[in-house]
C-alpha cells in the first residue's frame, strides 16, 4: 500500500516532486528501490526533451592535487541561477571535477561510468536530472598533469576559473601568493597567449593588416604604413601576451617580473608553460 509517508520518504531520498514520487511508487508497486530507479530512468530519458533548451547558467570549478602536479577545470551547466546555487548541483559538479582530477578521462562514457561512493557519475547525473526539470550537463573540462606545478584560481561566485602551469619545482609557502597573483591576472586581463612564441600567426597577420589599413587611412604611404603597423604590434603584445602585460596589482611591474620573483625565491628559472581560463558561457 502506498501511503503519504512512503511518498514523503521517497521525496526526501530523491528530491523529486510529490506527484513524481507517487507515480514512481505506483509504477514500482510500492518498492522503494525500484521507485528510485524509475525516477533515475525518468530523469535520464527527459534529457532528450530538454536538449533544445538553453543552459547558460552553472558553475566553473578549478582545483589542483595536494602536490600541485595535477589540476582540472570543469564547467557544468544548468538553466537557472537558482539551480546553479543549489548544494546538490554544486556537489554533482564537484564530484565530476574530483573524478577527472583523480584519473585521466578519455571520453564522457568513461566519465559517467566512474564510480563515486558506490554510485557511478551517470547515476548521480540521473538523480540530479530527476530533481530539477532543467537541462543539466558537463559542457567542457581540461586536465593538466605536469612535472612543474599548477596554480588554480576560482573567482567569487564560481563563474570564472583559471589554471596556470609553471615549469620548475613546486611552489612553497613564499611563492604561492605570487603564483596565485599570476592566475588572478589571467582571470582579470584575459590574455590570449603566454608569450610571443605562442602567438598564433594568423592572428598576428590580421593585426598587422588592421594596423596597416589604419595607417593608410591616415594618409601614410605604403612603406611608412608597413613600418607603423610593425611598431603598433608592441601594443598588441602588451595587451594580449600574459608575461608582457602590466601587472594589475602593481602597474610598475610586468607579469614577467612576478614570474622572475617566483624563480628567485625557488632558486631556479621559472616560466609559465600554459594557462586555461573558463568564463561561464564562453563560446567554445
Amino acid at each position: 500500500m502506498i501511503t503519504a509517508q512512503t511518498v514523503k520518504e521517497l521525496r526526501e531520498k530523491t528530491g523529486a516532486g510529490m506527484a513524481d514520487c507517487k507515480k514512481a511508487l505506483e509504477e514500482a508497486s510500492g518498492d522503494m528501490q525500484l521507485a528510485v530507479d524509475w525516477l533515475r530512468k525518468r530523469g535520464a530519458a527527459s534529457v532528450a526533451k530538454r536538449s533544445d533548451r538553453d543552459a547558460n547558467e552553472g558553475i566553473v570549478i578549478a582545483k589542483t592535487s595536494t602536490d600541485g602536479k595535477t589540476a582540472v577545470i570543469v564547467e557544468v551547466n544548468c538553466e537557472t541561477d537558482f539551480v546553479a546555487r543549489n548544494d546538490e548541483f554544486i556537489a554533482f559538479a564537484t564530484a565530476i571535477s574530483d573524478a577527472i582530477l583523480a584519473q585521466p578521462i578519455s571520453n564522457e562514457e568513461q566519465l559517467w561510468n566512474t564510480e563515486v561512493n558506490g554510485k557511478t557519475l551517470g547515476n548521480l547525473r540521473d538523480e540530479i536530472l530527476s530533481k530539477f526539470s532543467e537541462k543539466i550537463g558537463l559542457r567542457r573540462y581540461e586536465r593538466i598533469s605536469t612535472d612543474g606545478h599548477v596554480m588554480e584560481y576560482t573567482h567569487a561566485g564560481s563563474r570564472l576559473g583559471v589554471l596556470v602551469e609553471f615549469d620548475g619545482a613546486s611552489t612553497n609557502e613564499a611563492t604561492k601568493p605570487l603564483a596565485r597573483d599570476v592566475a588572478m591576472q589571467v582571470a582579470a586581463m584575459q590574455p590570449m597567449f603566454v608569450d610571443r612564441s605562442k602567438v598564433n600567426q594568423e592572428v598576428l597577420a590580421k593585426e598587422l593588416e588592421l594596423y596597416k589599413q589604419q595607417a593608410l587611412e591616415e594618409g601614410k604611404k605604403e612603406d611608412i604604413a608597413e613600418r607603423i603597423a610593425q611598431g603598433r604590434l608592441g601594443k598588441f603584445y602588451e595587451e594580449q601576451v600574459l608575461i608582457e602585460q602590466t601587472f594589475v596589482k602593481d602597474p610598475s611591474k610586468k607579469v614577467s617580473d612576478i614570474v622572475a620573483e617566483i624563480g628567485k625565491i625557488l632558486g631556479i628559472d621559472v616560466k609559465v608553460v600554459t594557462f586555461v581560463r573558463y568564463n561561464l558561457g564562453d563560446k567554445i
